[in-house]
């Protein structure tokens, strides 16, 4: 066995023993050492480099690292393999920083802005702001030797006589508590209660005179990022908001590279660990800290994620949603509670997880649309989620149709070599001078924090700028010289935004020609997808009146840029709408309100899923995507004349 020191420039060493030839990408893995590998640890994003600062590594050179990186130490974790003591540095790259759990500032307007206009949005419909817990005070008779009623029935006795419903169910949880806080108070309580036409279930009891929040958590579990709020179940109100990276990303950075890890032995619960003990919990914790709750008062949760991340969540078996005919083990289920998959929550509170219609259209995408209301509108529009999956819905409140392409994680920073999801030091807006090619940018965090990396929006905004100011070509490739662009000894080209002196990194922030033909492979399929979906439903693009655009990839998108580059259909800029993250939204929505809840599964049920794949036409459209912005002119023409 060799030793195996992991050191980090923020944070304490992590030392491992490991056996001779095991990967050290795995080794890390085992040891919670988290190490970017959005290509699931077989070479080819180059994302996982780590740098050798002593003992030996058989680690052979691969095109990811120059000559100059590899003399320096730098080598990829995933393609080396222990064969002595050895110390690793992991460096607080773009990577890195993924992981970072970040709490809102609730002090700010805007945070909280976003869920009022939700509730008023909600209510505008007719729809009822209301779920069924409620905190009902009760008073009990003291035992005595002449009453010898026992604890459970005094306390079902009381509150069928307060809700004036005979059947009350007391789980395990409160029979444990229970003498302990009827006798502390006298026998004069607080019940937290479910209450619905047929049964009571008593969730938590507390002395009446004891302040007590019903609490409920409202999450957004994306591929490469994850979001959640934690709410006043009895008035709306945002307590907590916090974000984190999924800690699966380790195990690749799209779903079928997560689903291939899941079905080696032990795999389905190394990935079901990552999201709950590893991201959850930890996040769950500082929330309610934040919030001054205690997680045991968090009564319901309410989930949007997408199918893949919803069978990895609860530890089922998610092979059957890559393989054809592409059938999961369930589009929505209602038999799911904290305890069964380890939240560390009340045990009793129950999951809501919002419907999925097909292997590669989730709950993130039913939820989304509640919000985004299309489903109320006469006028035709299209919802589109940002994610690493690219999903679109097309439809009124007549119709609606879904889709979904492989877009892969570069909206979320993968992909992408200084990519990061949009946290402190991410670069997510860019202006560059046409004729000096020196950029401007805004970093996402305190005035003077140094970027780190691009978001979404700022690769966006980053790569319309390089094509309008002759840079890069419709390609993608650097066809201009000058102190912002480099060449690697193959020719290969990148755009370096910040210099390693002026950057928050160990290493200059740029854009290489690799990372830009993957953002035009992502954004071409997004907007193949929108031609072939409106095509096979008989529409053109002239017939859209509002584009909804949703994921959590910036403060928002310059949708001109978004259009200048062909992600988008060239239609007026006054269609657009950013609507931000509206997986966390509609789990929001479910979460405090019965009504809504049941809505988004009645979207579910109505809208129709389209396999692209077996679209002849899509291929082809996907293909004349892959430039900048398109193979057919035409479709930016004016556009482009007035760039």
């Amino acid at each position: 066995m060799y030793k195996v020191t992991f050191k980090f420039e923020n944070s304490e060493d992590v030392t491992v023993f490991a056996a001779f030839g095991e990967s050290l990408l795995e080794v890390a893995r085992k040891t919670n050492v988290a190490i970017d590998a959005p290509c699931g640890g077989n070479g080819a994003c180059g994302k996982c480099k780590v740098k050798l600062l002593g003992g030996e590594l058989e680690s052979k050179k691969t095109t990811h690292i120059s000559d100059e990186e590899y003399a320096e130490g730098w080598r990829l974790a995933c393609i080396s393999k222990i064969t002595a003591d050895v110390e690793i540095l992991v460096p607080d790259i773009a990577s890195a920083y993924k992981s970072r759990m970040k709490m809102a500032d609730l002090d700010s307007e805007e945070e909280v802005q976003i869920f009022e206009n939700l509730k008023e949005q909600i209510a505008e419909v007719g729809i009822e702001l209301k779920n069924n817990l409620e905190i009902i005070d009760l008073t009990m008779d003291v035992p005595t030797l002449d009453d010898t009623m026992p604890d459970n029935e005094r306390l079902e006795w009381a509150v069928e006589a307060a809700t004036g419903i005979e059947k009350v169910r007391i789980p395990y949880t409160v029979l444990k508590k229970m003498s302990h806080v009827l006798r502390e108070s006298n026998f004069d309580v607080k019940a937290v209660i479910r209450r619905t036409s047929k049964d009571v279930f008593v969730y938590d009891l507390v002395p009446k005179d004891k302040e007590h929040i019903v609490a409920g958590l409202a999450v957004d579990i994306g591929t490469t990022s994850v979001a959640a709020i934690i709410i006043d179940m009895l008035s709306g109100k945002i307590l907590a908001k916090g974000s984190t990276g999924n800690g699966q990303i380790r195990y690749g950075a799209d779903v079928i590279n997560r689903i291939i890890e899941s079905t080696k032995p032990g795999g389905r619960e190394k990935l079901q660990n990552a999201i709950v003990e590893e991201t959850l919990n930890p996040m769950i914790v500082e929330m309610c800290r934040e919030a001054k709750v205690s997680p045991e008062q968090i009564y319901r949760i309410s989930i949007g994620a997408n199918t893949t991340m919803n069978h990895l969540l609860i530890g089922v078996d998610a092979d059957p949603v890559r393989m054809e005919p592409y059938i999961p083990t369930f589009f929505k289920t209602n038999a799911l509670f904290a305890s069964d998959i380890g939240l560390k929550v009340n045990p009793d509170a129950h999951i809501i997880l919002a419907p999925n219609i097909g292997s590669y259209v989730g709950g993130d995408i039913t939820a989304g649309t509640f919000v985004s209301m299309i489903w109320n509108k006469p006028e035709f529009s299209l919802f589109i989620d940002l994610g690493t999956n690219g999903e679109i819905v097309f439809g009124n409140s007549d119709f609606l149709m879904s889709c979904a392409c492989s877009a892969g994680p570069a909206f979320e920073g993968g992909d992408i070599s200084c990519g990061m999801r949009a946290t402190d030091g991410a670069i997510e807006a860019v202006t560059i001078d046409q004729e000096t090619m020196e950029p401007s940018y805004h970093v996402i965090g305190k005035e003077g924090t140094k970027p780190v990396g691009l978001c979404g929006s700022g690769i966006i905004d980053l790569i319309a700028e390089l094509f309008r100011c002759g840079i890069i070509n419709p390609k993608g490739q650097i066809v201009r010289e000058g102190a912002r662009i480099k060449r690697d000894e193959f020719g290969m080209g990148s755009y370096v935004i910040a210099f390693e002196k002026d950057a928050g990194s160990v290493k200059d922030v740029e854009l290489t020609e690799a990372d830009i033909d993957s953002f035009i492979r992502a954004k071409g399929a997004i907007f193949s997808a929108i031609r072939t979906m409106l095509s096979y439903c008989d529409f053109d693009i002239s017939m859209i009146e509002n584009v909804y655009v949703a994921g959590g990839i910036g403060s928002g998108i310059n949708m001109e840029n978004a259009v200048r580059i062909g992600m988008f259909p060239n239609i007026p800029i006054e269609m657009f709408h950013y609507v931000g993250n509206t997986s966390l939204a509609g789990a929001y929505a479910m979460l405090y309100s019965t009504e809504s809840e049941k809505k988004v599964y009645e979207i579910a049920k109505n809208m129709t899923y389209i396999e692209l794949s077996n679209v002849p036409t899509y291929m082809d459209e996907f293909v004349a995507a892959c430039f900048l912005p398109h193979t057919d002119m035409s479709l930016f023409a004016e556009r482009e004349g007035n760039s």
